[in-house]
């Protein structure tokens, strides 16, 4: 981690994490990990690729992940997203097919979702590491705080936010967030095991747009098949 560099304006606000002793024990189990053998993802240069994509000033929407995908060629920085070439993955077919529900928008034959960070919105898993094969691997080794601070930063720097909270452990993580300055959108989360419980059907796409329109913001364009 010590040659990997966050985007300067995410920096700005987050500066003062990388002094303190969690972040410091989390570089050394990083380093212990790799010393170890183990396959960790996403590569060294992607672990901070959110960031890198959706400056801070940048940011309209706020999707929060949990871990990254712990399977071959799937992890590449962003939450939810997969590169062009790999399966989609099943929460993120649900997340397709709300779109076409509530926006119409057809199923893409990818994963890929640079293009909304690109846009302005945050794909922020909560863990930004894992070991292949083994989901959770990085739990509770400083991760949450630092992705917390950038949560905080963003609540309390920021006006007019779209968060999406999608299971509890997302909507947990954003309690912090103030609802009187920025719309919170929660819902089950798209994984087979709950997106028939309510997301779809929750209409938070559109909600988003709608939102950002209201506060002269232009809205997201959904669709990652141009």
């Amino acid at each position: 981690m010590s040659e990997i560099k966050l985007e300067k304006s995410w920096l700005s606000v987050l500066k003062g994490e990388f002094d303190k002793d969690y972040m410091k024990s989390l570089r050394q189990f990083l380093l212990d990990e790799k010393k170890s053998g183990k396959t960790v993802y996403p590569p060294s240069n992607e672990i901070f690729a959110a960031f890198d994509h959706t400056p801070f000033d940048r940011v309209k929407v706020v999707i929060l992940g949990q871990d990254p995908y712990h399977g071959p060629g799937q992890a590449h920085g962003l939450s939810f997203s997969v590169k062009k070439g790999v399966r989609t993955p099943p929460s993120l077919l649900n997340m397709y097919k709300e779109l076409e529900r509530d926006l119409g928008i057809p199923i893409a034959d990818h994963g890929f979702l640079e293009s909304w960070a690109d846009q302005g919105v945050l794909l922020l898993n909560s863990v930004l590491t894992v070991v292949q094969a083994t989901a959770g691997a990085h739990q509770k080794r400083g991760w949450e705080e630092f992705t917390d601070a950038a949560v905080s930063a963003l609540n309390e720097g920021r006006e007019n936010l779209v968060f999406m909270l999608w299971g509890s452990y997302a909507q947990k993580k954003g309690k912090v967030i103030d609802r009187n300055r920025h719309l919170v959108l929660t819902s089950p989360h798209p994984s087979p095991l709950s997106a028939h419980r309510g997301f779809i059907g929750n209409g938070h796409f559109s909600k988003a747009n709608a939102y950002l329109e209201q506060h002269h913001k232009t809205p997201i364009n959904w669709s990652v098949n141009n």
